[in-house]
């Protein structure tokens, strides 16, 4: 039987998912954790989404191949048992052969976490993006739709994108505010290396009156990532949802789920 298994962590001190010898990854915790469940036998995990150091996850979905048998629940509970504090699974289901964690996904969606007040983020410090001046959703929305649709997503890249075509298609880009927090929600087909943050680097001071709306319509069709914005922060951004063909019966997260549970209370 082939599992899928949804996973939530903090990135803060992992260095992205993907496995590597030499650093701390979401990966490599997981597929240690996994070995132990199965005995001491290796136990491959691919995932849906590579996320970058300091990236943060509450619907991350992978899927592997068990060595030897266990029911669902078991490799649940004994995975959370030996993975550390800021890594969990959230379920593991049973998936027919062909179901591949990336190849499967039909969209993603990320959502970006800015905290719009003049003092900086204490308790929520390291989970949240900050900007002490205002900003201006609206405006931030308007120009949010000039990169809606399919494009060439060049000027949004990261310099070492090994990616094969920039070409991707954004089918939702929102930008809305809940108390004191502006966010920006993302689905796509994929998305390229730094992608989703660039966006933001852009979006930031357009909603700060520093740059008219139809700038990020120029930076778009550039296709030269040195016209665009800084990288925005990695601490605000979430990998919120992977969207799946009905026939597979993934769970799904909660409709409007913000990625910080409560935190809508407590903001001002």
């Amino acid at each position: 039987m082939r599992l899928a298994i949804g996973i939530e962590y903090c990135g803060t001190r992992f260095s992205g998912w993907q496995r590597d010898p030499h650093q701390r990854t979401v990966q490599g915790c997981m597929e240690s954790a996994l070995a132990q469940v199965a005995g001491g036998q290796a136990v491959p995990i691919l995932a849906a989404g590579r996320t970058d150091a300091g990236v943060h996850a509450t619907a991350q979905v992978a899927h592997f191949i068990p060595p030897t048998e266990r029911t669902p629940r078991a490799w649940m509970l004994g995975t959370n048992g030996v993975l550390p504090g800021d890594v969990a699974v959230r379920w593991v289901r049973g998936v027919p052969d062909d179901f591949h964690a990336r190849y499967s996904a039909t969209a993603r969606c990320y959502r970006y976490l800015v905290l719009n007040q003049p003092t900086r983020p204490g308790l929520w410090s390291g989970h949240l993006s900050w900007e002490p001046r205002p900003l201006d959703e609206r405006t931030m929305r308007r120009a949010a739709h000039l990169l809606l649709g399919r494009h060439d997503f060049s000027a949004f890249r990261a310099a070492a994108c090994r990616a094969r075509s920039p070409v991707r298609t954004l089918h939702r880009l929102e930008v809305y505010r809940l108390g004191a927090m502006v966010i920006l929600e993302v689905v796509g087909d994929g998305f390229l290396q730094k992608m989703v943050r660039n966006i933001a680097g852009v979006l930031l001071p357009i909603g700060r009156g520093c740059k008219p709306p139809d700038w990020a319509g120029e930076v778009l069709r550039s296709r030269d990532r040195s016209m665009g914005g800084i990288t925005a922060a990695a601490a605000g951004l979430y990998l919120a949802d992977i969207y799946y063909p009905p026939r597979f019966g993934l769970p799904r997260p909660r409709p409007g789920q913000v990625c910080l549970p409560g935190l809508e209370g407590l903001l001002p």
